[in-house]
C-alpha cells in the first residue's frame, strides 16, 4: 500500500482522477489520445471539483452557516457534488431540477440527504430559465438561504484551473496540443484555459457546445443529453472565447458512449461521448498531435437513457441499426464554428 494517499474524509479524495491513454476509439493512429476520467472523483464526476470549491470559500468567507439552507440547480451532476459536500457539513440542501435530470441522479441527490424542487413546465421553452426561476423564489422565502450559482460563482473555473487541468498539464508535463472540454456553465473550459494561458502553454482550447444551444451565439433548440449546452446564456459563459467550437447532436453523444464502451471498455456520460465524437471528427486534422478530453461522468448514470435503445428511438428518433452504423462507420462532420 506504500504511495497510496489516505484521505482525511470524503472530501479529501476529490481529485487526481486518471489519465488513460485511449489507443482504440479514433480510426487514425497517428494522434495521441489521452482521458480524464472525471467519474473517479467520490461524488462521480467533474461537478465534484466546483461542488466543494465553492461551499468552502463562502464557509470560509462566513457567507454560510451551520444553520444555512444551500439552494441550486442543477441538471444532475452538480446536485450530487453539492449534496455529497453539504451532508459532509451538515448543511441544509435544496437542489432544483427538470424532467431532463438522469432520474438516478435525482435518487442519488435525495440519497444524501437532499430535498429536490422539480420544475416540470419550461420557462419560455426553456427549463433552465425555469429552475432559476424557481431558485429565486425559493431564495425569497427561505431565512438564511445561499446560492452557490454555479453559473456565475468565479469558484466554479477556479476548481479547475486549480486542480483539472493542473494535474493534466503535470501528468503531460506540458505536452497538450489540444485539450477537448463540453461546455455548459463553461466552468471547465474557462479554468483550463486560463491555466494553461498563466502557464504558457500553446495548448489549443476545443469548447465542445450542443447543436440547440445559445452558447457561443447558437440558436435555441430541444435538446435532451443534460449536462451540454444551455438554454439561457450563464453569465459565466458572456463573452468566453475558446480557440475552436464545435458543436454536437444528441445523437453524435449516443454514437460517442457506444464506441467508447466498444473500442475501450469504458462507460462514459452523454456529454463525454460528444467531445470524443469532437475529437474523431478533427482525427485527420490532428495527426502527430498530443490531445486530451476530459470525460465529465460515468455511463452508469445514462443506463437508462443514452445506452436504453427504446429511449434513443423514441427520444431521438434514432433506430438501434443507425446508431450502430454510426458506430463502426467513419465519424461525421460536427458543426465546427470559427473561432
Amino acid at each position: 500500500m506504500s504511495g497510496h494517499k489516505i484521505s482525511n474524509g470524503i472530501l479529501e479524495a476529490i481529485g487526481q482522477t486518471p489519465i488513460v491513454k485511449f489507443n482504440r476509439y479514433l480510426d487514425s493512429k497517428q494522434v495521441q489520445l489521452s482521458v480524464k476520467l472525471e467519474s473517479a472523483n467520490p461524488g462521480g464526476s467533474a461537478k465534484d471539483r466546483p461542488a466543494f470549491q465553492m461551499i468552502q470559500q463562502a464557509l470560509a468567507q462566513g457567507e454560510i452557516t451551520k444553520d444555512s439552507t444551500i439552494v441550486e440547480s442543477s441538471s444532475g451532476n452538480m446536485g450530487i457534488g453539492l449534496a455529497q459536500v453539504c451532508r459532509y457539513h451538515g448543511l441544509k440542501l435544496i437542489c432544483v431540477v427538470d424532467p431532463n435530470a438522469q432520474k438516478q441522479n435525482v435518487k442519488i441527490i435525495k440519497a444524501l440527504g437532499a430535498r429536490i424542487e422539480m420544475v416540470t413546465e419550461p420557462l419560455e421553452g426553456d427549463f433552465l430559465a425555469a429552475r432559476m426561476a424557481r431558485v429565486c423564489q425559493l431564495l425569497e422565502t427561505i431565512p438564511g438561504s445561499f446560492w452557490p450559482n454555479q453559473y456565475a460563482n468565479c469558484q466554479n473555473p477556479k476548481a479547475h484551473e486549480l486542480g483539472t487541468i493542473r494535474e493534466i498539464d503535470e501528468a503531460l508535463a506540458g505536452e497538450i496540443d489540444y485539450l477537448f472540454v463540453a461546455t455548459s456553465s463553461t466552468g471547465t473550459a474557462q479554468g483550463c484555459r486560463d491555466y494553461l494561458r498563466t502557464h504558457g502553454r500553446n495548448t489549443q482550447v476545443v469548447a465542445v457546445d450542443a447543436q440547440g444551444s445559445v452558447l457561443f451565439g447558437g440558436k435555441p433548440g430541444m435538446r435532451k443529453i443534460p449536462g451540454l449546452g444551455a438554454g439561457r446564456e450563464p453569465r459565466l459563459a458572456r463573452n468566453q472565447n475558446f480557440d475552436h467550437l464545435v458543436r454536437v447532436t444528441d445523437i453524435d453523444c449516443v454514437v460517442g458512449c457506444h464506441r467508447a464502451a466498444q473500442c475501450e471498455a469504458v462507460l462514459i456520460g452523454g456529454s463525454a461521448g460528444g467531445v470524443l465524437e469532437s475529437v474523431r471528427s478533427m482525427q485527420y486534422d490532428l495527426s502527430g498531435k498530443s490531445c486530451v478530453a476530459i470525460l465529465h461522468d460515468s455511463g452508469t448514470r445514462y443506463l437508462d437513457t443514452v445506452f436504453n435503445e427504446e429511449w434513443v428511438s423514441t427520444s431521438l428518433g434514432a433506430s438501434a441499426e443507425e446508431i450502430t452504423q454510426r458506430i463502426n462507420g467513419p465519424a461525421l462532420s460536427t458543426e465546427r464554428i470559427p473561432s
